[in-house]
């Protein structure tokens, strides 16, 4: 069973009908019990990083994320959801992320690119990831955001994509996988991702 946390963000659902659709169990939950029992767990979401950081904390899931990383666990944070893995945003300054992955999350420069990017951009792509592993080059997701990922290890950035600035759109540690694009949105190519993570 895949265990999607629950923490009142939006998107929430649309990530369980890709699982289903791909022939998982999937259950949408703030239980800690269950979500530390789970094969793997997903923290997807939209919305604003300080009032997801908030959530966290009246639910008490954070302690729950960090022992579900600990016990190496796959774990696949998506959107905000990569973003709240991260030390700090520029959308809620002061508000400390859940710091499990060195690194901010930085504001879009307002060049001459529309913010937030909504739609389709290619991502490069580092196949030795288990959760591209099987895709084409340079293949394309569906990212909403107006903020992105500098990690400060490069290493473990496995994508990246160009929207007025380098983003890093997907990283992976150990057990720890996240992309700031959408792969339930993404068509063929995230369910692929998603059949990727489910199969580790």
């Amino acid at each position: 069973m895949i265990a999607i946390i629950d923490y009142d963000a939006g998107n929430i659902k649309s990530v369980e009908k890709a699982l289903l659709y791909l022939g998982e169990k999937a259950e949408i939950t703030r239980d800690k019990e269950k979500i530390l029992n789970a094969d793997k767990v997903i923290l997807p979401g939209v919305g604003n990083f300080g009032d997801a950081m908030a959530n966290i904390h009246k639910y008490e899931l954070a302690p729950v994320i960090k022992e579900v990383v600990d016990r190496k666990t796959p774990f696949l944070g998506i959107c905000v959801g990569l973003q709240l893995l991260f030390e700090r945003s520029d959308e809620s300054d002061g508000v400390p992320g859940l710091g499990i992955l060195e690194g901010e999350i930085l504001r879009i420069p307002d060049a001459e690119l529309k913010v937030p990017q909504i739609g389709w951009n290619n991502i490069k792509i580092d196949k030795s990831c288990p959760l591209f592993q099987g895709l084409p080059e340079n293949p394309y997701v569906y990212f909403v955001h107006s903020y992105y990922l500098k990690a400060k290890d490069e290493k473990i950035v496995k994508a990246t994509t160009e929207y007025g600035t380098l983003i890093h759109a997907a990283v992976q540690k150990d057990n720890v996988f996240a992309c700031q694009f959408h792969p339930e949105k993404s068509s063929e190519v995230g369910l692929h991702i998603l059949k990727n993570f489910i199969g580790l």
